[in-house]
């Protein structure tokens, strides 16, 4: 029997992986130890989804906040570096553009840049929106360094082993004094007066109370789904890709410093390079594919040689009604789950963390921090909803699965964004948004949505200095692209990984 004692809070984690050992670490980091008592319950029994895992610039924010040394999380982890995405073949056979996490380069005037980009396309300019990002000029070279902090021209995230990353992440947040028990659970109690989640039980005899717990399950969701019950959002009706098939593969080239998303006629296929190896997948519709045909074009794609059997995992688009239900928060996939289009996975763990950490509770926990947290998390993931449906609304290709996602009757959010892009060239953000105005230009500038009209103020000068003007900028960032060591340059120098085994 493990039992609880004393004034401190008690707060049970259930499930370890990247969601768990996130939460975990970061509560340990950010919450007072003589206050909040935090215990992680997982078994080893239970795997961890993932065979290569792609993160947004966040992931290094969580890192700095852990006082992570960047390098050695790198080798430990068997990453590399990210810089973006490059879609091929999205919107039309042919197509590649590349979502950036970095601008387009300074405003003039308060225009930006993409507004002239618009005026000299009017004029016959065929240079894509891509010439103008600095970070696609050294990402499709296969470079990198870290930008210079006092004049950052783009952001950075990671490729690493999903594996190791949780193991890496477990050694911090037992250094900062969370307790692991290995065990599997059997059944909860539950308060009889407040519905409350009183203690979990364990296969092994230990019963484990809280007062607050973590629900890391994954799509087993079997605190916040299975014991409190809480209703689950469909938007299967939105984004109709519900399954996904994974294998990893002997890497043949150089890694390169961003993810690459191909689009296929049933889906679409990931490629993560890490330093030993590739992640790679395909999502895809079963409405559109059979488990076949996505296993077929997944591994006649790999360009190197399969180092295991795909592996299938079923999955619904949506979120828990409430992502904190009475005494229970959950956390990824428990609560919620977009598939990985744009390496939401992580972020939505990290957001879901920092936003229990600015709303923490007493022990009794007020009911209105409780409704701002569930209405934040709402309108995050729908907001991010949004900008993966704009992937495949925006397309045009033939193929039934692409003409079906062209058909469906679109949130009135996005409508809104749409129709408001159409009519002026401008970003209609709202609040709570996690992909701002350069990630939506990427994304429909990308897939050929270009919009009739720019903003009035980029008629002011002469078209010949705008020109010249746009062309110098290309320059510049060519030329300074090239001075940019390699990626596995920085690598080999800075984060090698040792030749060990790689993880499960």
């Amino acid at each position: 029997m493990f039992m609880n004692s004393g004034p401190q809070q008690d707060i049970v984690i259930l499930g370890g992986g990247a969601a768990g050992w996130i939460a975990a670490a970061l509560l340990a980091k950010k919450t007072d130890r003589h206050r909040t008592r935090i215990t992680l319950v997982e078994s080893e029994e239970i795997g961890i989804i993932g065979v290569g895992e792609a993160t947004v610039p966040v992931l290094a924010q969580c890192n700095a906040l852990l006082g992570i040394d960047e390098f050695d999380f790198i080798r430990r982890t068997q990453g590399t570096f990210k810089l973006g995405i490059e879609f091929c073949d999205w919107g039309v056979a042919g197509n590649r553009h590349f979502h950036a996490f970095s601008d387009y380069g300074h405003q003039v005037e308060g225009v930006a840049t993409h507004h002239y980009w618009l005026r000299l396309r009017q004029s016959g300019d065929d240079h894509p929106i891509d010439d103008y990002s600095f970070a696609y000029a050294v990402a499709k070279n296969n470079k990198f360094d870290l930008s210079d902090p006092q004049n950052s021209r783009y952001h950075h995230a990671y490729h690493f082993d999903a594996a190791l990353y949780a193991r890496y992440l477990r050694d911090v947040a037992t250094e900062l004094g969370v307790q692991r028990i290995e065990g599997k659970m059997t059944h909860v109690d539950l308060d009889g007066e407040t519905g409350n989640i009183a203690a979990i039980h364990l296969a092994n005899g230990v019963t484990v109370p809280g007062d607050l717990f973590l629900d890391c399950t994954g799509f087993a969701s079997a605190l916040l789904g299975k014991a409190l019950e809480t209703p689950f959002v469909d938007w299967s009706r939105w984004l109709l890709c519900d399954r996904a098939m994974a294998a990893p593969s002997k890497r043949p080239d150089a890694p390169t410093p961003f993810t690459r998303s191909t689009a296929h006629a049933g889906g679409w296929r990931w490629t993560i390079p890490l330093q030993h190896r590739s992640g790679n997948g395909m999502v895809y519709s079963s409405d559109f594919w059979s488990d076949d045909e996505a296993r077929e074009a997944l591994l006649g794609n790999i360009d190197g040689e399969p180092l295991a059997e795909p592996r299938l995992f079923r999955f619904t688009s949506g979120h828990r009604k409430q992502f904190w239900n009475r005494n229970c928060v959950g956390i990824g996939f428990a609560s919620s789950f977009l598939e990985p289009l744009e390496s939401t996975g992580l972020q939505l763990i990290v957001m879901g963390v920092l936003k229990l950490l600015r709303y923490f509770p007493e022990r009794t926990i007020d009911p209105v921090l409780r409704d701002e947290y569930n209405q934040l998390s709402t309108r995050e993931i729908e907001r991010i909803r949004d900008f993966i449906i704009a992937h495949y609304y925006l397309s045009r290709r033939p193929e039934p699965l692409w003409a079906a996602c062209r058909d469906i009757e679109i949130p009135d959010s996005l409508r809104h964004k749409l129709d408001v892009w159409n009519a002026s060239g401008q970003i209609a953000l709202g609040d709570s948004e996690s992909y701002m105005e350069p990630s939506w230009l990427a994304i429909l500038l990308g897939n050929g949505a270009v919009p009739a009209r720019h903003n009035v103020s980029a008629d002011l000068y002469p078209l010949e200095q705008i020109r010249k003007g746009m062309e110098l900028r290309r320059q510049e960032i060519m030329r300074s692209a090239q001075a940019v060591t390699s990626h596995q340059d920085f690598i080999d120098r800075y984060c090698k990984a040792p030749q060990a085994a790689p993880a499960d």
